[in-house]
């Protein structure tokens, strides 16, 4: 842990302060979208560290918290060394390159970047993959809340009162007491910790019994969420449930990392497992080149750049805050990616594996558990057959803070505080998803319907949210964690080559084409490890399971799609390559 906190602050004194001066030329002076176009609704502009905390919040999904966790099948070090040298050089860089693009181009999206430095083909191919990326991430991200919230009433009440928290704050901080940020901070604070500790009282109550919810109804319940998250103003609902979710967050992961430091727990998960060869239990495949599109968002995850073309740039206040938000906000979740590993390699492996796969599944591998049956009685729920990786997790982290002095009676709290934090985390990347795939949908309706592309016509805003929600409800109604989860991230990292496709065109378009290899290193890194692992997959996973009885229709629509966004992404990789070879852009930047 010492040694990556020490690798994470070098790189952004370093490298970030590097690609600044270097590419970018941050330019104090200039007007950014946030002024030049302010709106009240979608450009606004928004103090530096209350945007920090809205797009660490947006990005930070369950990706860095459940893809190390499902990654640990595969033993402890390949994840972490993926997490560390990941999101310095990859994940960071991207996130950085486009969100400055994005505020020099009046907050356009990654779409309208494509089509401008790439062309128009390619620009009508990345706005059809990134509408299927977006709806395929957010059916894999939602996964993870239905398996950690079904049947608990405790984390539905804590998770569902920070909704009505976040709308107190937007209306107090911007009708009320306009400004007091201070002020609505810490009534949201007080608010969720509130929920989190009067949560165990309701179990028995008659509230507690509406509020245990079946997997199918806190997926309806996330959708009616995304749907009003999409269509409300972002001062009202998106940013303050961001900026208070990124309070805990940022907070959380701060104890966490004490309490590792503190306490020093042993990682009882091997550093490289049995199944680093493949037939693992939960992720299918060998860690190469799976390992990379398990651990995903930790690293890079190509859906950041939807939030850094999407609601960011329409907020920036000053070109200064793009540095600290763009690469700072992803070295921070790549901490918390790495916080996570360790937390879950504290388990037992027969502990771990009893709760991330089905128990049916479990009873076949020959495992023994060590502290299952004492971990849900401390807990106060079954954790056995919890797949996603969202429970394993509050698990250690659970372990983690009651090892802590004088918490040691308090394991209950502690995991429901924790799934309460994990839950945030993924519901924040579910508005802003939601959000930015209602805009996508409106700009390629638009070039049909033009009064699809209107952002502020209602029909419009409210049918394409429609589209988008029931989109990803249905694949999370219809699928699971060995179908979604490679398929998501399979679609994030393909996402990730198209941003960093569209960043270096970028580069090479300012005239700055000697230092292209910043985002050309990972862009044939991340192309060559995700191209394989989807076909692969294709191969090994989806249409095997397209021809066993009841998984036709899944497999097929899981290969179709694969192969849909694969194409997208070859497509958009040979227009970037034409268009720089016939604009001779390479030769005359050396």
């Amino acid at each position: 842990m010492i040694g990556a906190l020490c690798v994470l602050a070098l790189a952004y004194r370093y490298y970030s302060a590097f690609i600044a001066a270097r590419i970018m030329s941050l330019d104090p002076a200039r007007q950014t979208p946030s002024h030049l176009h302010s709106d009240g609704a979608d450009y606004h502009p928004t103090s530096r560290w209350v945007l920090f905390g809205h797009h660490f919040a947006a990005i930070a999904g369950a990706g860095p918290l459940i893809g190390p966790v499902l990654a640990a099948q595969f033993g402890f070090l390949p994840g972490f060394l993926w997490l560390l040298c990941g999101v310095v050089l990859a994940g960071a860089v991207q996130d950085f390159v486009i969100l400055f693009a994005s505020t020099r181009r009046d907050g356009k999206s990654l779409v309208e970047i494509a089509h401008m430095e790439i062309g128009h083909t390619a620009g009508l191919t990345t706005a059809i993959a990134v509408l299927f990326i977006i709806i395929v991430a957010l059916a894999g991200l939602g996964l993870a809340v239905v398996n950690a919230l079904r049947e608990s009433a405790w984390g539905v009440f804590s998770i569902g009162s920070s909704i009505p928290l976040a709308l107190f704050m937007g209306w107090y901080m911007v009708r009320f007491r306009k400004g007091k940020t201070t002020e609505a901070t810490l009534i949201g604070v007080v608010g969720l910790l509130a929920a989190v500790i009067f949560g165990r009282h309701i179990g028995g109550t008659a509230l507690g019994r509406t509020l245990t919810l079946s997997a199918v109804g806190v997926t309806w319940s996330m959708g009616i969420y995304g749907f009003i998250a999409s269509v409300l103003p972002v001062w009202l609902l998106l940013v303050p449930r961001d900026y208070l979710s990124s309070y805990m967050k940022i907070g959380t992961i701060a104890v966490l990392i004490l309490g590792i430091l503190w306490i020093n727990p042993p990682i009882h998960q091997p550093m490289f497992s049995a199944y680093v060869h493949g037939g693992g239990p939960i992720i299918p495949g060998k860690v190469f080149p799976f390992v990379f599109i398990t651990i995903a968002c930790g690293a890079i995850s190509g859906f950041h750049a939807l939030v850094g073309s999407g609601t960011t740039p329409k907020m920036i206040n000053s070109e200064l805050d793009i540095r600290p938000i763009g690469y700072g906000a992803m070295l921070m979740e790549g901490l918390v990616g790495i916080t996570a590993l360790i937390a879950c390699s504290a388990l037992h492996p027969g502990d771990y594996f009893a709760i991330n796969v089905p128990v049916a599944k479990f009873a076949g591998l020959g495992l023994q558990t060590t502290n299952l049956a004492a971990l849900s009685s401390q807990v106060g729920e079954n954790v056995a057959g919890r797949a996603g990786g969202a429970v394993s997790l509050a698990v250690g982290m659970a372990q983690v803070f009651t090892a802590l002095p004088g918490m040691g009676r308090y394991m209950s709290y502690w995991y429901h505080f924790a799934i309460l934090f994990e839950a945030l985390f993924i519901l924040t990347t579910i508005d802003a998803g939601t959000r930015v795939g209602r805009f996508v949908l409106q700009e390629l309706l638009g070039k049909v319907f033009k009064s699809f592309e209107k952002t502020d016509s209602v029909v419009s805003t409210v049918m394409s949210s429609l589209v988008v929600v029931g989109a990803w409800v249905y694949f999370i109604l219809t699928g699971s964690v060995s179908t979604i989860w490679p398929m998501f991230g399979i679609a994030n990292q393909l996402l990730a080559v198209i941003a960093l496709t569209v960043g270096s065109m970028v580069i090479l378009n300012m005239g700055k084409g000697k230092y292209v290899w910043v985002t050309l290193a990972p862009l044939v890194f991340v192309s060559t490890t995700t191209l394989t692992a989807g076909w692969q997959s294709l191969w090994q996973n989806f249409i095997p399971l397209a021809h066993r009885p009841g998984g036709a229709l899944t497999g097929s629509l899981n290969a179709g799609l694969t192969v849909m966004m694969m194409t997208c992404v070859l497509i958009i990789l040979v227009s970037a390559l034409r268009r720089s070879l016939q604009h001779k852009m390479v030769l005359k930047s050396l």
